[in-house]
């Protein structure tokens, strides 16, 4: 069972015990931020910090000039740590003990540039532009992310990498001082708050677009006074209770069409900048409607474009996953390890291949004996 544990750069940069203490976990590899979204995050093991507020979506090396010259889209620097390629010096740091290092790559999960062009933005039914979501179905919004993952992904030394964030975002987001949970939707309703509406996506929804957005607002009116979702035997027979089956299908034919597409794109930009033997894993989950950080997958299709899917809630997406993998695929279990978000002690998980531990830099004293135990 390979095992890797989630990182960011400045887990390592300014302690000299970083990349020792991980490599004694008995860790295959670390996947380590190259371009991640707008955090805060506790380092409660560094020896001179202990919050780090990344204030915007950034990359974590030295963005190339030639590529992003003259763009509208193109990413951000960072200027919280204090070193010019922190990704990089991370990455020695960590090969240095003896840790393989992949890229940790998010692509369609953007608050500052949906800040500043609200245009390329998911738009729902209720014409609101979600500025951390930027619409995949955009052409410039797949050419920017297909640029962004062959730069982030293919660092120096880096034998691989995860792209996380390859599909739809939607309502969800995690957002600051968030007010939106008084409203308890379930996925139906999170489905529906997720539709885009700008005109890309109108002009993908075909006939149906403006009944489509006309159902989403009729379907959501009865969950905003409280009322609970249809009943069904799945969240899809929900969903098509709300909408109704033409609207439903319409709506999932073109989300699926356009995440493939986007997905396609940066599988494509990162083989192409890669070298032979680089391995690139998606996260996804294989329910195709869902969106967020590891959204909806056509498995089938992408799991013989990319060479695996890092799932979350393994005990439900492997199943579903499963009858897909091609050989010499991987799926990967997705672990929180860490006490505070809801981990414990990591266990194996049956069908798995690999295992993800989110996230070393915050792992207590008993995580850390926990992943020891479960690498021995």
């Amino acid at each position: 069972m390979r095992t890797s544990a989630f990182l960011y750069p400045w887990d390592v940069l300014g302690d000299p015990h970083a990349a020792a203490r991980l490599a004694g976990l008995g860790l295959d590899r670390v996947t380590l931020a190259s371009a991640y979204h707008s955090t805060r995050a506790l380092t409660p093991r560094h020896p001179e910090r202990r919050i780090v507020t990344a204030r915007h979506a950034a990359v974590y090396y030295p963005a190339s000039p030639q590529r992003w010259r003259g763009r509208a889209l193109r990413p951000y620097a960072q200027g919280w740590l204090d070193a010019a390629d922190p990704f990089g010096d991370a990455a020695d740091a960590l090969r240095g003990a003896g840790i393989e290092v992949h890229t940790w790559v998010i692509l369609a999960h953007n608050s500052r540039l949906g800040e500043e062009h609200p245009g390329v933005t998911v738009q729902n039914a209720y014409g609101e532009h979600y500025p951390w979501a930027p619409c995949i179905a955009r052409p410039e919004v797949v050419e920017y992310a297909a640029d962004l993952a062959a730069e982030a992904a293919v660092r120096p030394g880096a034998a691989g990498t995860e792209l996380e964030s390859c599909g739809w975002y939607g309502l969800a987001h995690l957002h600051a001082h968030d007010k939106i949970a008084g409203v308890p939707l379930g996925q139906a309703g999170q489905f529906l708050m997720s539709l885009c509406f700008c005109d890309a996506c109108t002009r993908g929804y075909g006939e149906h677009a403006a009944g489509l957005r006309k159902a989403v607002r009729t379907a959501l009116e009865p969950l905003w006074r409280g009322e609970a979702e249809p009943e069904a035997a799945d969240e899809w027979g929900r969903i098509e209770a709300l909408l109704g089956a033409g609207p439903a299908a319409a709506a999932l034919a073109h989300r699926t069409a356009a995440a493939l597409a986007f997905q396609q794109a940066a599988v494509g930009a990162v083989r192409a900048a890669a070298p032979p033997g680089f391995r690139i894993l998606l996260h996804g989950d294989p329910l195709v409607h869902r969106s967020g950080a590891n959204p909806g997958v056509d498995a089938a299709r992408l799991l013989a474009l990319a060479d695996g899917l890092v799932l979350p809630e393994p005990a439900r997406t492997l199943p579903l996953a499963a009858p897909h993998r091609r050989p010499g695929s991987v799926l990967a279990a997705n672990l929180p390890v860490v006490a505070g978000m809801g981990g414990g002690t990591p266990a194996l998980v049956p069908g798995a291949d690999e295992l993800r531990l989110y996230h070393a830099g915050l792992a207590s004293d008993a995580d850390l004996a926990a992943i020891r135990a479960l690498l021995a």
